[in-house]
């Protein structure tokens, strides 16, 4: 898998090409988001989420002290996308109109249900790492919003590590005392 040297960002210094109905505005859910000038049909490609490939290990370094990322974990589990162009600004939805796919390596947008022109892409993140104690917060105001961009294998695995956590400490203490 070709390495890239990982870099910072701002919007303005970030590469937006894609498709020219998509353009990036004003988000609802945070800051900006990519949104469809055009209609979309169920089933179409959208876009594909671009940008150099790189090692967790160089993600995790390289943005350990930057809040906001565009990294998309690939099914490898060694490696991310660290994204540019216009699909880096599809924001994170719990009741997404599209959905993202891995086909040999390629990571596609997808429509999940007929989108009208004018409206905001969003997909499930399901995020699945991160620190613990990273809620990593959901604002989709879907109302099957989970509260959380993590998905809901991940929010249980999430909730066991607290407890037993919680449990580790409880014992710690009473042995201390």
């Amino acid at each position: 898998m070709p390495q890239s040297t990982p870099r910072k960002f701002e919007r303005d210094a970030r590469k937006l090409a894609g498709p020219a109905h998509l353009v990036i505005g004003h988000s609802k859910i945070d800051s900006e988001g990519c949104h469809t000038t055009a209609p979309i049909k169920k089933g179409d490609v959208v876009v594909e989420y671009t940008g150099p490939r790189i090692t967790i290990k160089q993600a995790d370094a390289f943005y350990d002290d930057h809040p906001r990322t565009y990294l998309f974990g690939l099914t490898d589990g060694k490696h991310v996308i660290d994204g540019e162009g216009v699909a880096a600004f599809i924001n994170h939805s719990c009741d997404p109109n599209c959905e993202a796919d891995e086909i040999k390596g390629r990571v596609w947008i997808i429509a999940a249900r007929d989108i009208q022109a004018g409206e905001e892409l969003t997909y499930d993140y399901n995020l699945y790492d991160g620190d613990l104690d990273d809620p990593s917060p959901c604002s989709c105001g879907a109302d099957n919003c989970r509260g959380s961009m993590y998905s809901e294998e991940e929010l249980v695995r999430r909730a066991k590590a607290f407890r037993r956590r919680s449990l580790r400490k409880k014992k710690a203490g009473r042995a201390r005392a």
